[in-house]
């Protein structure tokens, strides 16, 4: 398992040259300079040129994108801000505690309402309850995060008053909605991705045989059918943690929340480049270190991918425990 993790780490090298690459080549052909930005409208091309020059501009584009490539793998080192000129990698640190709370509560919460919703229509299919969840699935995807964002602060923040309509640091209240509208998107996901896996696993052999051996119906739902329906159901978490990670700048920015969403966005406007890609790259960074976790979790669910990630065939007692933990007679 550690040579394992171990690759999967060292990918992280060209996943993160290949960000760096595309975003790069984004802000080269972005139109407008970001040392007219900086500027007021009446500067002159002569200043303009000072600026650029002053940032590091005017040098070709191979050597700024070799210098900066060097800077983040030997330095950790993303530059300087344009508009604060304070190193972006202090900056998208202070930011990161906000998107992963907002990333980590949505996610939790998401997981422990949607996964047992999920697990209640398929034991419940084809009756009202079933319909009834699907619908909610369905409608909870088809709403955009942006507007429901809009319609609960016009509800709860100015006809009822009772949250507070942007993020207020120390105040645990303005949490509360930014939270509700990242979690009605994942959570939409997982209903639907439990429910159908579950069905699929409902099907099978073993669970008969279960049935068969008198084992009661909430041993057989949860040791058997929800163990081997879960790596659909952690495909999905895992994707929603990673969408709630890089995902919610709308959200960030609807709510006033000083997330890294926020600051990319903020950086984008102003034509920061460094701010941009240095968020962006952090970004990229922690998506890619949970789909890691999801791969992991997979082996600790279903113990059969072990021998699968080590190289090595299952022994005989693993095989035998797995047909036990199934409920198969060995």
């Amino acid at each position: 398992m550690g040579k394992y993790i171990l690759k999967r780490l060292l990918w992280l090298i060209p996943v993160m040259v290949g960000v760096i690459t595309i975003v790069f080549a984004i802000t080269v052909f972005m139109p407008g300079s970001p040392a007219a930005a900086l500027l007021d409208q009446n500067a002159t091309a002569e200043q303009i040129a000072e600026v650029e020059h002053r940032l590091g501009l005017d040098r070709p584009v191979l050597e700024r994108w070799a210098n900066y490539v060097a800077g983040v793998f030997t330095k950790f080192d993303f530059g300087t801000s344009y508009t604060t000129m304070q190193p972006v990698r202090d900056e998208v640190l202070a930011k990161m505690p906000y998107t992963i709370i907002l990333a980590l509560s949505s996610t939790f919460f998401a997981f422990m309402i949607g996964v047992p919703l999920g697990i209640w229509g398929a034991l419940k299919q084809y009756t009202f309850i079933d319909a009834a969840i699907l619908f909610l699935s369905v409608l909870f995807v088809a709403m955009p995060n942006f507007w429901l964002a809009m319609m609960l602060i016009t509800k709860f923040s100015v006809d009822l008053n009772l949250l507070p309509a942007f993020f207020v640091s120390g105040d645990m209240s303005s949490w509360v909605l930014p939270i509700v509208v990242c979690t009605i998107g994942s959570m939409a996901g997982n209903i639907r991705i439990t429910r159908s896996s579950m069905l699929e696993v409902m099907r099978q052999d073993y669970i008969r045989t279960a049935r068969a051996k008198g084992q009661k119906e909430g041993t057989i739902v949860l040791r058997h059918m929800l163990r081997n329906a879960m790596i659909p159901v952690a495909t999905s978490v895992g994707a929603g943690l990673g969408n709630a990670l890089g995902g919610n700048m709308a959200i960030e920015v609807v709510f006033s929340l000083p997330g890294i969403g926020n600051y990319v966005m903020t950086a984008i406007n102003g034509k920061n480049y460094p701010g941009m890609l240095g968020g962006i790259l952090v970004t990229a960074l922690m998506f890619t270190l949970v789909n890691l976790l999801v791969d992991i979790a997979y082996v600790i669910i279903d113990p059969r991918l072990k021998s699968q990630v080590l190289g090595k065939k299952a022994s005989k007692r693993q095989f035998k425990k797995l047909l036990e933990q199934q409920g198969v007679a060995a």
